[in-house]
């Protein structure tokens, strides 16, 4: 362990963000918020067509004679069914975040486009936009980063690293192995930042689920801080046990909690005004979310540019922060299956399955303002992590459905720390598929303290700010990885 140089440079640098967040946390968001808000104004243009390449070059070959190359050897079959994979890529890639921000994305669009055209139907384009940032170009980002690394790993025996196309692809010289240990090291980064900060976001909000379940007040740091360390004792033994074992139990319960709040809040609920927009809006996804992904909205006015720079812009940059650590995650759990499979697994369920859960949640908050006197606007513009419990008193059972997110939220919280760790360990040891239980939690010790940097922030804003600054350089990495897995492709016999 500690004669590895990477492993050492990587706990050193996470180490010292979590340190500096600590000791002066309003430093370090505003020096996030500078560095974002600079590269935001000059790169957008960048940023947007990286992703929408990253989406063209997934569906492309997912349809392409490529589709049908296994990731691994031609006679590998899949190490997990399809349920438990889906689920498993599923909850570690998003599912803290749909709890969050199910009825709270929607309807914070929903004023904003109010304010921006008062003459637009104002719920649609709300929809539309959350849907557009939850679905295929977010996956296709996790998606081609897991296929870089899965193509490579399984079928050409490289470490699953970042670095590992780049060497295979252009040589290993004294260049290509810098330029591959940098890139390494900048994904470690991403991954450990992006993660404090849905680590931040979660404790929130499995906070004011407490809070709401037992009609708790004015419980400020304490019970967030005590939240966070329950969870840190937590993920603690399911990273001492098998990744598999312990990963597709408490992925099937999260899920299956998810389901069922998604299943009840639809049968409970105006169900006929639910399923109008559901149906509304796949249409108008599928109809438009090609075309969004190139817009930039350089042409209006600075309003709606901050509001693209602090949604669209921040979510994509948010899923490259994700991408190294959800990536080689579903290349670890994907050996045995084809490229098209692959690719229609990983974007096509997800996606469609985030449309039906905001159109369920996000249908209800738009219910309640535009049919009810509901204050819901009031609430997710005061304090956005108490939204989703918000809606759940307005339904029968609130108790049983407010545990119910509490236990997802927590459950999410703790396979996606403990899928992140399992990948830190694998960058930081050279691609080991199974690190050792002390690297595990050493990276498991530094995602705590980065977690608790983010909530010390108290701001859901800072927390996106500086996760957006630790993964902007992978922005630049994700381009040299797509064009490694082209190269390497066309020497396949297809």
């Amino acid at each position: 362990m500690f004669r590895n140089p990477l492993l050492l440079v990587a706990l050193a640098l996470t180490g010292a963000v979590a340190l500096w967040g600590i000791i002066d946390n309003q430093g370090l968001a505003d020096f996030a918020a500078l560095l974002v808000g600079v590269q935001f104004t000059s790169r957008a243009w960048f940023i947007m067509l990286v992703v929408s390449l990253i989406l063209v070059v997934g569906m492309g070959l997912a349809l392409s004679p490529y589709g049908s190359i296994k990731l691994g050897r031609d006679d590998d079959k899949p190490e997990f069914g399809t349920v438990s994979w889906l689920t498993m890529l599923f909850a570690a890639g998003m599912g803290v975040g749909l709890l969050f921000w199910g009825t709270a994305e929607p309807v914070t669009h929903y004023a904003a486009i109010k304010a921006f055209s008062p003459d637009r139907d104002a719920a649609s384009v709300a929809l539309f936009l959350t849907n557009f940032h939850w679905g295929f170009h977010a996956w296709a980002i996790y998606g081609v980063t897991g296929l870089v690394i899965a193509y490579f790993g399984f079928r050409l025996g490289c470490p699953s690293l970042v670095s590992a196309p780049v060497v295979k692809v252009f040589g290993s010289n004294r260049i290509t192995v810098a330029v591959g240990w940098l890139a390494d090291l900048m994904a470690i980064v991403a991954i450990a930042i992006g993660l404090g900060g849905s680590v931040a976001m979660g404790v929130f909000q499995v906070k004011d689920g407490v809070d709401a379940l037992f009609g708790l007040t004015d419980t400020g740091m304490g019970l967030t801080l005590g939240i966070l360390a329950i969870l840190v004792l937590s993920y603690i033994l399911p990273l001492t046990v098998d990744l598999g074992r312990g990963m597709a139990v408490l992925s099937n319960a999260a899920m299956a909690v998810a389901g069922f709040l998604m299943v009840f809040l639809l049968l409970f609920g105006p169900t006929h005004f639910i399923m109008g927009g559901i149906v509304q809006s796949f249409g108008e996804y599928l109809g438009g979310f090609f075309v969004q992904g190139f817009r930039t909205l350089t042409f209006l006015d600075d309003s709606v540019g901050n509001w693209f720079q602090s949604w669209t812009l921040t979510y994509m940059v948010w899923w490259l922060a994700w991408a190294p650590f959800v990536g080689v995650f579903i290349a670890r759990i994907s050996r045995g299956r084809t490229i098209r499979e692959y690719i229609a697994g990983v974007m096509l369920v997800p996606t469609a399955f985030s449309i039906v859960w905001f159109g369920v949640f996000g249908g209800i908050g738009f219910y309640a303002e535009l049919h009810t006197d509901v204050p819901i606007l009031e609430v997710v513009q005061n304090n956005v992590s108490q939204t989703t419990f918000f809606v759940l008193k307005q339904f029968p059972l609130q108790s049983l459905t407010i545990a119910g997110v509490v236990i997802a939220a927590f459950l999410f919280l703790v396979t996606s720390v403990v899928s992140a760790a399992f990948v830190l360990g694998m960058f930081s040891t050279g691609g080991d598929l199974n690190p050792s239980v002390r690297v595990k939690l050493s990276w498991a010790a530094v995602l705590g303290a980065l977690g608790l940097v983010m909530i010390l922030s108290g701001s859901i804003d800072a927390v996106k700010q500086i996760i957006a600054l630790g993964a902007l350089p992978f922005v630049f990495i994700v381009v040299l990885l797509i064009v490694c897995l082209l190269k390497a492709l066309k020497k396949e016999t297809v």
